[in-house]
């Protein structure tokens, strides 16, 4: 579970950066939700920066035991090194690496660069709409000879995830990605803040705006939210 000051806080910030959205936005499962999160918009030095902190201050409250940090193509490039970046600088120093989409096949090659893949892997991006981006992951971290341990995300949407089945529908299924990657994959997840933080968020803010849009966001947690 995130700490609910350090997630009000992330909130904030994410709503002052144009991160966080309200409207009706069609998500990757086909959905139309009243909210929408583009962790792309954390795009200057400064907003780098404090999003690596967020990530930091979590990960050291998580207890989490990790050996390094991965950073999946593409996201997870800069978050994760801007995050290791951030931990070294509490004194926390841990190595970092990072895969191309593309092997190179010239100079040092491969789909690897950085730190060699070794020890508890943790991996750093920014959501979790589905695993499959995890359990990419996961391969090439096996493939290595290392351990897949946890996930860093910023938001956990706690809905509930899609597949398709056998007739080629995409259907709802009771779990949600994060549930998947914690019940089924067996790894740790660490995530800066909720759906619930931002229902308790938006509660909050009677006196502006934001308040308008709770009962869309709550509307939409009670169609596709997961406990």
């Amino acid at each position: 579970m995130p700490d609910h000051t350090l997630a009000q806080a992330f909130i904030q910030f994410s709503l002052e950066s144009g991160v966080l959205k309200f409207g009706s936005f069609k998500t990757k499962a086909g959905r139309m939700s009243p909210y929408f999160f583009n962790a792309g918009l954390f795009d200057d030095g400064a907003k780098l920066s404090r999003l690596a902190g967020y990530y930091a201050q979590a990960l050291v409250q998580s207890g989490l035991q990790f050996d390094m940090i991965f950073g999946p193509a593409y996201k997870g490039i800069p978050l994760g090194a801007a995050v290791a970046i951030e931990l070294a600088r509490m004194g926390h120093n841990y190595p970092f690496a990072y895969n191309r989409k593309e092997a190179k096949d010239h100079g040092e090659g491969g789909t690897l660069v950085g730190a060699p893949l070794k020890g508890r892997v943790l991996i750093v991006d920014d959501v979790m709409s589905a695993g499959t981006a995890v359990r990419e992951s996961i391969a090439l971290i096996q493939n290595a000879g290392a351990t897949a341990y946890g996930v860093a995300i910023a938001l956990d949407r706690q809905e509930m995830a899609t597949e398709v089945a056998a007739d080629g529908k995409v259907k709802d299924v009771a779990h949600s990605a994060v549930q998947y990657v914690r019940e089924t994959l067996g790894l740790k997840v660490c995530a800066l803040a909720q759906l619930s933080d931002l229902l308790v968020y938006l509660g909050t803010q009677s006196a502006n705006d934001m308040a308008q849009h709770l009962p869309a966001v709550q509307a939409y947690r009670d169609r596709y939210g997961v406990t």
